[in-house]
């Protein structure tokens, strides 16, 4: 059992004793006040001035009356006018509750005030040292702040949550770049050897020579494509994207970018069916479209198996159009899964492979779908993936 600290105890009963006896000593001089200065007004007219209050009194308040007895005595009489003295009485007190009211008031009011601004002063110094420290918040917040406690905890998990993806992002950025300036040497060094051996022997047997020319016009494609990856990684920060929508051709795009990517297909053995109304058209970016299905069709055939077969599904309804891409691969985990949309994250962990790219492809393509209003899902399993894009009709 927790013992409790007696002096803290005592020490807050004391508090609280002084604050109670503060007031109370407040009001006794308050009433003293008031007091001394009826007493002194009193005094100031009656004695000061000579009577003149008696006399103003007499003058306003008291009427004489003359009685005349039998013998011819004439004697004069006062006596108090009552109906002056009741209206005198009357407008004294509601000037009085008047004046009591509008001191009441003006003293609610700063003294409103003044709450406030401790009220604030003090919520900003818990929240401050909540937020800046490591105490939790039932250590900072009393009682009367619960509410504002259980919503500084939530925007401080929040807070750090954002502040660790942020972090991991960064990680994962530093790595990339690492890992493309190594993966750089790499074909460069091919380039410069195999170019090294074609200025050296002029007389190089034909065969010879385009088989070299070959291997280095490889190793400078693969050189374009980091160098292209390093420009998505440092571009994807420092562009807003701005869409320009217009009606577009959805079957024609999709067609014009199976075209677009029959060498690829060709050399991973891949090829595309491709199932959709030649009348279907959607209101969007082309551009930017077409770069999300680029996206999500160059990592299908990144991850399919060679030689099996692509399906692209586009079909629409009363409020949306849907477009499936669809391949054979080895299943996503599921924890990966989740994580798929994420900047700068791969799926193959092996950073030499030829698919393993800035991370940025998929990432891109969820904002650009984002920005028209739609969703973008992946789901995975049975060896078999499926991205799907749903756009407003």
């Amino acid at each position: 059992m927790k013992i409790p600290n007696i002096s803290r105890l005592y020490g807050g009963v004391g508090t609280k004793l002084k604050a109670r006896l503060r007031k109370i000593l407040l009001v006794i001089a308050l009433l003293a006040a008031v007091l001394c200065v009826s007493q002194g007004l009193f005094y100031v007219f009656d004695v000061v001035w000579n009577g003149v209050f008696v006399d103003w009194f007499e003058e306003n308040y008291m009427m004489a009356r003359e009685s005349t007895y039998n013998d011819g005595t004439t004697i004069v009489t006062y006596s108090p006018d009552w109906r002056a003295v009741k209206s005198t009485l009357l407008s004294l007190l509601s000037m009085t509750a008047v004046l009591w009211m509008g001191s009441i008031l003006l003293v609610s009011h700063f003294y409103a005030r003044v709450k406030v601004k401790n009220a604030v002063t003090e919520t900003s110094r818990m929240i401050h040292s909540y937020m800046n420290g490591e105490k939790d918040s039932s250590e900072i917040f009393s009682k009367e702040y619960t509410q504002i406690a259980s919503q500084m905890t939530e925007i401080k998990s929040t807070i750090e949550r954002h502040e660790q993806l942020l972090r991991e992002e960064a990680a994962r950025k530093s790595d990339l770049i690492t890992y493309l300036a190594h993966d750089l040497k790499t074909p460069l060094t091919s380039v410069i050897g195999y170019l090294s051996l074609l200025d050296e022997a002029p007389d190089m047997p034909k065969e010879q020579r385009k088989k070299y020319v070959g291997i280095t016009l490889d190793k400078a494609n693969r050189l374009e494509k980091l160098i292209n990856e390093f420009f998505e990684i440092t571009r994807y920060n420092l562009q807003q994207i701005v869409l320009e929508k217009e009606t577009v051709d959805l079957y024609y795009m999709l067609m014009q970018m199976t075209d677009e990517f029959y060498p690829v297909l060709q050399a991973h053995g891949n090829q595309i069916r491709l199932t959709a109304d030649e009348n279907l058209s959607v209101y969007a970016d082309p551009e930017r479209l077409a770069r999300v299905f680029n996206n999500i069709l160059k990592n299908a055939i990144a991850y399919s198996y060679p030689g099996s077969e692509i399906q692209i599904l586009a079909e629409s309804t009363d409020s949306e159009i849907c477009i499936s891409f669809i391949n054979r691969g080895k299943t996503i985990p599921k924890q990966k899964l989740d994580s798929i949309f994420e900047k700068f994250f791969r799926l193959d962990e092996a950073r030499t492979t030829n698919t393993g790219g800035a991370g940025l492809g998929l990432a891109i393509a969820r904002e650009i779908v984002t920005l028209h209003g739609g969703t973008i899902i992946a789901e995975s399993e049975k060896e078999c993936t499926t991205f799907r894009v749903s756009l407003p009709a």
